[in-house]
């Protein structure tokens, strides 16, 4: 065992049950099965509050008074227009590649104009996480925008008359959405906005305690989002879909039956199927019902039922035989379908989300800072030489 792994007692691997650290931000409570911000329950600000006032009660710690959200919407609805230089960044790479390839590269260009970039006062880390929160609709209404038109295309000025959610789907689709549409993404925000130490909020901490900038610890976390595993699994739940197959004139009992039959063919073939199960809860994912309802709401809006038994078909035979309950990522993508996201814009829609967490962790991180350096138990060749050293 060499020196690096001497005072290590036990390998968890991915960390798994490891406390790293202490934050104030938000509880998953596994035993309860709730997920708490600031100690609010998550319901209960999906229920209430409007994303901006959830982004400053990450960041600071408390729910705006009336006076404090007017400056925060204020500030947001200021800050929204990108420089010319992002959209160019956006525009040079090939419409092929993934968006969250451009979203990523569009934070580090952001970074890279930042004139306040290596102050990292939280006066500072704040004004950056705002302005940046701010910005990321932009660019992700824009890249949904050149990738449907098939490359290239003027972007849709944002509007300072709209609030956070009604904005993106304006700069995205062009029109006012519907009330009920509104209503359904906002949850849906509030839902993706933080959830403790997962693996992209534990990858920005991890660049933010090598005392890197704050664009640099969000580009990193888009990094680790981009994976299947974590972020990528709503696109993952919508190719399940497309898969099975999404026939409009089909019954909710139809769907459902076809559903079934098809998962219970995947499980027997030891198919991994995205969207169920989480590595912190034990009794299924808390954000789930919240979230359930609001693609009913959109289900019942657009008039499809059938996603609706695709839904149910796929969640009964999984429950009947693994017993394993879904998690947010499986109502978000039929939710982000039938609102007319690109599913591959449905994880950069969850950074316009999660920046606001990740941002909050960053200012955490370094506000009592400590290197992240964990150890390892080398298990390589034992020590050798070159022949003729």
């Amino acid at each position: 065992m060499n020196a690096d792994s001497a005072d290590s007692t036990a390998i968890r691997k991915g960390l798994n049950g490891v406390v790293a650290d202490t934050t104030a931000i938000s509880k998953v409570n596994p035993e309860t099965n709730s997920l708490l911000y600031r100690g609010y329950p998550v319901p209960e600000l999906a229920a209430t509050q409007p994303l901006e006032a959830v982004a400053h009660l990450l960041w600071t710690g408390e729910l705006p008074d009336p006076d404090q959200l007017a400056e925060a919407t204020a500030h947001e609805r200021s800050h929204r227009t990108l420089a010319p230089q992002v959209r160019a960044a956006i525009d040079s790479l090939p419409v092929t590649c993934h968006p969250m390839d451009s979203v990523r590269t569009a934070v580090s260009v952001l970074g890279a104009l930042d004139p306040s970039a290596a102050d990292s006062s939280p006066e500072a880390e704040l004004e950056k996480a705002r302005t940046l929160f701010a910005q990321l609709p932009a660019v992700i209404a824009y890249e949904q925008r050149r990738r449907r038109h098939g490359g290239p295309t003027e972007p849709i000025a944002p509007r300072e008359d709209l609030d956070y959610s009604q904005n993106l789907l304006w700069m995205t689709f062009g029109e006012e959405a519907p009330a009920a549409v509104v209503d359904a993404f906002r949850i849906s925000m509030v839902l993706y906005a933080e959830h403790s130490f997962n693996a992209s909020t534990f990858t920005a901490r991890v660049i933010t305690s090598t005392l890197s900038d704050l664009h640099s610890a969000v580009a990193g976390a888009i990094g680790a989002l981009k994976g299947p595993l974590h972020g990528g699994a709503n696109e993952a739940v919508m190719h399940t879909f497309d898969e099975l197959g999404i026939r409009p004139e089909e019954s909710e009992a139809e769907a459902k039956q076809r559903a079934k039959a098809w998962m219970e063919d995947a499980l027997a073939q030891k198919k991994k199927v995205m969207g169920f199960g989480h590595r912190v809860y034990k009794h299924g994912d808390s954000r789930v019902p919240t979230m359930k309802q609001a693609m009913d709401a959109m289900i019942a809006h657009f008039e499809r039922p059938e996603i609706l038994g695709l839904y149910n078909g796929l969640e009964q035979a999984m429950d009947e035989a693994k017993g394993i309950k879904p998690n947010l990522d499986y109502p978000a993508g039929p939710t982000y379908h039938l609102m007319g996201f690109d599913t591959e814009m449905f994880t950069p829609l969850f950074i316009a989300a999660r920046v606001t967490g990740w941002t909050a962790h960053v200012m955490e991180q370094r506000a009592e800072n400590a290197l992240i350096r964990p150890l390892s138990e080398y298990v390589g060749p034992e020590e050798r030489h070159v022949p003729g050293a």
